[in-house]
């Protein structure tokens, strides 16, 4: 076995395929890799209220959350930082008055509207009915409905794009404030807006996780799918893209494993040495 490493994973596309079903490889490979004595850590947008317990039950060392707005290792928080509230209160008025459906990303809850699974049916895809149904009991199973006002503790808040929203006047509209970016659910493009932090990236907090450890960024492997991804792999030594990831973080990769359910975290965990092939 090489020696103990860090390794930061995405998941969204990396541990879990985009309709959340996690590869039992995936499991193994990263059981098997802290049985080693190498550090695993999620990286990923997601909050605390959206990493479930069949993702927690693998085991993990830490945690990057809210796109790095967060981070914890073996227990300790690291950084936490939430999106001005008043920037939160003012987006979310944006988001009511233009009947868009949204939610707030926090550690405490997702805090979504009322109408976001009708406006995430058409992302998902299939009949209408069938998709808000999917939304609200395997998309968000926890989701806190009713939201109509910002709060104090919200890392980033996700809009469902519709056709004609202008991002670069709204990023006009915030700037000095807030970023604002898209991602995608499907891995087939943009199909959400969100309104980030300034200053708040993947990057960012691998960095500060490093020297809360004692390591360099340098001597870290990360693992992604997404344009998301780009400053976690600017930041670290050694790289992975899945297969199912897109060209760009495929381009900017040390090399690209395969797909997430053709047991591409598995066999990328082999090929770095990580853990010996089963």
């Amino acid at each position: 076995m090489s020696e103990s490493k860090v390794v930061l994973l995405d998941v969204d596309g990396t541990i879990v395929d985009y309709h959340t079903e996690l590869p039992p490889s995936a499991a193994v490979a990263i059981k098997a890799a802290r049985a080693n004595g190498h550090r695993i850590y999620m990286c990923t947008g997601r909050s605390k209220a959206e990493i479930y317990p069949y993702l927690w039950d693998i085991g993990f060392d830490g945690y990057i959350g809210g796109n790095g707005a967060f981070v914890e290792d073996d227990g300790v928080t690291v950084v936490d930082r939430a999106l001005a509230e008043d920037v939160c209160h003012r987006a979310v008025a944006w988001l009511v008055a233009n009947d868009f459906g949204f939610y707030l990303e926090a550690n405490s809850g997702l805090y979504g509207s009322d109408n976001l699974p009708e406006r995430m049916a058409p992302v998902i895809g299939g009949p209408v009915a069938e998709a808000i149904e999917r939304v609200k009991t395997k998309g968000f199973p926890h989701m806190i409905y009713g939201t109509t006002q910002g709060r104090p503790d919200v890392f980033k808040i996700s809009f469902v794009l519709e056709e004609g929203v202008d991002l670069e006047q709204l990023a006009q509209e915030y700037a000095g404030e807030a970023k604002i970016g898209t991602w995608t659910l499907t891995g087939k493009g943009p199909e959400f807006g969100e309104f980030g932090q300034l200053g708040v990236d993947k990057g960012v907090a691998v960095r500060a996780l490093g020297e809360h450890l004692g390591v360099s960024p340098d001597d870290m492997i990360a693992f992604g799918d997404s344009n998301a991804d780009n400053e976690l792999f600017a930041t670290c030594g050694t790289t992975v893209a899945m297969g199912n990831g897109s060209d760009a973080i495929k381009a900017a990769a040390t090399f690209v494993t395969d797909a997430v359910m053709d047991d591409g975290l598995y066999n990328a965990f082999v090929r770095l040495g990580l853990i010996e092939a089963g």
